[in-house]
């Protein structure tokens, strides 16, 4: 999630015309229009790039080549239709790549789209004459879903033999599909009727793989290009992105919060629409079973037939998952283990309620100590109202000051897990919420020149004892609050090996107000850039960015086979330290770190939770790295029941709350959440060997940034 410095949702970044002939833009028709945009794009999102960018690159042979290889991933992601001799063509033109952009004429999107356009209608044909003949489901074979173990085909027989596998999965898992069907019903089906439904699952795969190619072909040169740039500007940092002026319109309505739909983060990535985020208050949130790395595969409309949108363009994507409030969509999905769930969420849009801070007061267990807990979903601030709208500072203040009304707290666990961030300014300012005046984090720009944003009074909300709940989905803001309050030696933080490493920052760059000459108006839309031009740095000096927040105690965590995070992400912008800040450690030191594991180990040793945790960990590794998949029915169903058997585990290793609760309720879903309970008790620890306990003071008013 993007991080807004101060009230400022969009930046525009000023620079010079530079020099320019336009000569060549002059355009007479619809074919000439298109083509003096791209040039003019070309050049555009070049200068851009080079001129805004916070670390830019230089276009030399070693940039090409991640361009290629970002742009093959994107063309054909699943090596289906392509052969190593067009792959070889169109890497040719990478040698000109640089000299192609300041013509503004750019041959390798040109030449991969007509490439893939002739395979395309090649396989056709191969593939309807595939689905013609019934398949056998009894003789011992497997088909490789992971394409990064393959390798593109040599010739039109591997091309068949590779689709005849991708075709024959796909039937099998409809066709099992309608034998749990009958099941259900209590009938058996008889030989003939299994024919049957082989029958009809392979013609619901020849419908589907139709509309694939035919919404494959629908794809226009300018549409193509419009792809090109935008793997372009990914080769910079994976959060750099030209968006078409659709695109644009979208992310404008996002800003605005307008969208009904199911609440969830998407992007492209690899052939695939992959979710990123899960939007608290959102109807998946709710729902409960997607996640964050899931695989969006195919989309259905109430009980209509399912469309699969591999291979389909985000905005397409989005609406067929986009819908009125109240219907329902059907998600087939494939989990980072490999399992292939279906997922019906009712659309609706964000209840805003559920985004705000909330916490309950625990109840004593081990000891009779007045512990309050609070969760944090994200860092929201209503810019509408000129900074003083409702914000997580407030809420946040107001929540300690109920917690504590009848009595101080002794100690207090703040959840940041699966917060992806949100308004920066409040993100420093809850950190001063709990220390004394001080810095919080700095700010780089491109130019070395850095910001130190920080607490400016003296003021303290709560002073007692702190535990910080984070995991792998904890990004950007709540990045900076973990580590500022790490740094400062506050809080404990505990939770997964590493945070996601979100530390950067993105502005929105609208192209129309950057044309050379003003007789270039006729090309407009032009869409926007969302270019990275700051970095994050803690008061210690070192970069949120790529590493993220590692805890001071390490906990088990389901998700620890997911590669989620920063540091997995194509060509994302490296870990780096700045000079440390002059800031002074909280008074009431913490325990030392060393005592502290020892004894968390002890429990997680004897915790029930924690064994059933790793065990789950171990498994969901072992599957996420089975990619072959059984193409006989014996061994597809057993494994149809090992995925079944998994569905329960929760992905996040977290309790799955629903934030609509009442507070009791949330009390009770907190009792079965193994990351909370040794938060809990961890606090335990700090006050016994400490011999401390804490106040909860008057709240100060919010200082803004």
């Amino acid at each position: 999630m993007r991080i807004w410095m101060k009230r400022l949702l969009v930046l525009f970044l000023l620079i010079g015309t530079g020099l320019f002939c336009a000569a060549y833009l002059a355009a007479s028709d619809p074919e000439d229009l298109d083509n003096g945009r791209a040039k003019l794009l070309s050049y555009i999102v070049r200068q851009q790039l080079t001129n805004n960018h916070y670390q830019p690159r230089e276009l030399d042979q070693q940039f090409a080549a991640d361009i290629f290889a970002l742009y093959l991933e994107q063309l054909d992601p699943q090596k289906r239709f392509l052969l190593k001799d067009d792959v070889t063509r169109l890497e040719q033109f990478t040698a000109t790549l640089n000299r192609d952009f300041k013509k503004g004429r750019l041959q390798l999107p040109e030449e991969g789209r007509r490439l893939l356009h002739l395979r395309i209608r090649q396989v056709q044909p191969l593939v309807l004459d595939l689905l013609a003949a019934p398949f056998s489901f009894d003789q011992e074979e497997f088909f490789e879903t992971d394409p990064e173990k393959l390798a593109f085909c040599s010739n039109s027989a591997e091309l068949r033999e590779r689709w005849r596998k991708a075709l024959k999965s796909q039937t099998l898992a409809r066709y099992i599909d309608k034998l749990e069907e009958l099941e259900q019903d209590g009938e058996t089906p008889t030989p003939e009727r299994r024919k049957e439904l082989e029958g009809e699952a392979r013609e619901k795969v020849s419908k589907t793989v139709t509309g694939f190619f035919e919404r494959l072909l629908e794809d226009s040169d300018k549409d193509h290009y419009n792809e090109f740039l935008a793997t372009f500007s990914r080769t910079f940092d994976p959060h750099t992105n030209y968006l078409p002026p659709r695109q644009k319109e979208d992310f404008d309505i996002h800003m605005r919060g307008s969208l009904e739909g199911i609440g969830a983060t998407l992007r492209e990535e690899d052939g695939y629409i992959k979710v990123v985020s899960i939007i608290p208050g959102g109807a998946a949130s709710r729902q409960g079973e997607l996640a964050a790395e899931d695989l969006i595969l195919e989309v259905a409309q109430d009980d209509e037939e399912p469309v699969d949108i591999t291979n389909m363009r985000l905005r397409e994507a989005v609406g067929l998952i986009r819908g009125p409030k109240g219907s329902t969509v059907r998600l087939s999905v494939r989990k980072p283990d490999g399992r292939r769930v279906l997922i019906s969420i009712v659309r609706d849009v964000v209840q805003i309620e559920e985004t705000f801070v909330k916490g309950t007061l625990l109840e004593p267990e081990s000891s009779e100590k007045r512990y309050g807990y609070i969760k944090i979903p994200t860092f929201y601030r209503d810019f509408s109202k000129y900074g003083e709208g409702r914000n997580s500072t407030d809420d946040m203040r107001e929540e300690l000051e109920r917690l504590s009304a009848e009595a101080p707290l002794d100690g207090l666990i703040l959840d940041l897990r699966n917060n992806g961030g949100g308004a920066l300014t409040d993100a420093v300012s809850i950190a001063g919420l709990f220390i004394s005046k001080g810095p919080i984090v700095q700010v780089r720009n491109g130019d070395g020149t850095i910001k130190t944003l920080s607490d400016t009074d003296n003021d303290i909300a709560y002073d007692g004892p702190m535990v910080v709940l984070v995991n792998r989905f904890s990004a950007s803001a709540s990045e900076i609050l973990a580590g500022a309050l790490q740094d400062y030696r506050r809080a404990l933080i505990i939770g997964s090996d590493h945070t996601h490493g979100k530390g950067t920052v993105q502005a929105i760059v609208d192209l129309d107000r950057h044309l050379p000459f003003r007789n270039m108006q006729k090309y407009l839309p032009l869409g926007a850039l969302m270019v990275t031009i700051q970095k994050f740095y803690r008061v210690s000096g070192d970069s949120t960015q790529y590493r993220g927040v590692v805890p001071d105690i390490i906990l088990p965590d389901r998700q620890q086979h997911l590669e989620t995070g920063e540091r997995y992400l194509d060509h994302s912008l490296p870990w780096d330290t700045v000079r440390k800040t002059n800031y002074t450690p909280w008074r009431n030191a913490l325990p030392d770190f060393a005592h502290l594991q020892e004894l968390s180990t002890q429990r997680q040793q004897q915790s029930e939770l924690f064994t059933e945790i790793r065990a789950q960990a171990e498994l969901l590794e072992q599957r996420s790295k089975q990619t072959r998949i059984p193409l006989e029915l014996t061994a597809a169903l057993a494994e149809r029941e090992k995925i079944d058997s998994l569905r329960e585990t929760s992905i996040h290793g977290t309790m799955n709350v629903d934030d609509g609760e009442e507070e009791q309720d949330l009390t009770t879903q907190l009792k079965d959440d193994a990351i909370f309970l040794e938060g809990r008790a961890l606090l335990d620890d700090i006050i016994r060997l400490n011999g401390q306990g804490g106040v909860a003071r008057t709240p100060r008013s919010a200082n803004g940034y």
